[in-house]
């Protein structure tokens, strides 16, 4: 376990480099042009998993599709995917809706208490509200709350099929370090959520989420960052009884491809994890060993 470990961190620290390299480049290149203006940004999706407190101009609308995938459990083989087809609306200048449907993939190969899968299908629905509590220029910081209901009809870790309900409630909290040019956001998240099985029984479980990520703007349309996301998991729907925990590292890419798209996508690896039960290292009943994210956005 800790060959795989140190690997994922070798893969981290490789990406990181090549990410530096780009924005070397990248800042070589824009220090020769004199015309480069580094205008206001919107901070919702420059920092990978973690969000920024942005909302949009109000009477914004967006379509994105937004896929985060989850990779390697203990033995075998694994990915399961989940993707939102997100419609987003900013009726006013405080608050965002979101909604739309889910589809989830599993492909699944001899590993341990899970059935073996190979599918893609429809899985769910999701909505959210975001409300901004504070703005810039008034506040240094800027703050937003969201409440995020989720019905899925697969499990997100096995793909049987089940009725879950999950209500993530989430604080986003961002800061300027360096005007139109670096930003730093946290998040704090709570996840309460109930699953039916298959033999009729319920579930209950949450979680409870720490995270941080530090971006760049090494161009006008162009941030990369890196962030760190620690998500402690409990059985119980008020964080009952703590079952483990998981760190997760990795690099970010912002970036605007048009006037009104922008391509964001985040890749992490668990380095650090505990699973109370049985004392390993790593938690890979909770968690995954790696995660990404991708997501592609048009505004009209």
């Amino acid at each position: 376990m800790r060959d795989d470990n140190a690997r994922a961190i070798v893969r981290t620290a490789a990406i990181g480099a090549g990410l530096l390299l780009l924005c070397g480049g990248a800042l070589a290149r824009a220090q020769g042009s004199a015309r480069v203006q580094f205008y206001e940004i919107e901070t919702k999706y420059i920092f990978g998993f973690t969000e920024g407190s942005g909302i949009g101009l109000e009477g914004e609308k967006e379509f994105s599709i937004d896929t985060i995938g989850r990779f390697g459990k203990r033995d075998g083989r694994y990915t399961a995917t989940e993707t939102k087809f997100e419609f987003e609306y900013t009726p006013n200048q405080y608050i965002q809706l979101e909604f739309g449907p889910l589809a989830a993939g599993h492909y699944i190969r001899d590993v341990t208490d899970l059935d073996n899968r190979n599918t893609f299908q429809p899985s769910g629905l999701f909505g959210e509200v975001r409300y901004l509590l504070l703005d810039r220029p008034a506040s240094p910081v800027a703050v937003t709350v969201s409440f995020e209901p989720n019905y899925r009809a697969f499990d997100e870790t096995s793909g049987e099929r089940v009725q879950n309900y999950e209500f993530e409630t989430k604080i986003m909290a961002d800061v300027e370090l360096i005007k139109n040019r670096i930003y730093g956001a946290v998040n704090l998240i709570y996840e309460p959520e109930i699953t039916r099985v298959a033999d009729g029984s319920w579930e209950r479980e949450s979680t409870l989420g720490f995270t941080g990520a530090v971006s760049f703007r090494v161009l006008p349309d162009l941030l990369v960052g890196v962030e760190a996301d620690y998500y402690r998991h409990y059985d119980g729907t008020f964080l009952n009884t703590f079952t483990g925990d998981a760190l997760f590292i990795g690099p970010t890419l912002y970036y605007k491809f048009a006037r009104k798209m922008f391509m964001t996508a985040a890749w992490n690896a668990q380095v650090w994890g505990r699973e109370i039960e049985t004392g390993q290292r790593l938690n890979l009943e909770e968690f995954s060993r790696q995660r990404a994210k991708f997501k592609v956005a048009v505004e009209f």
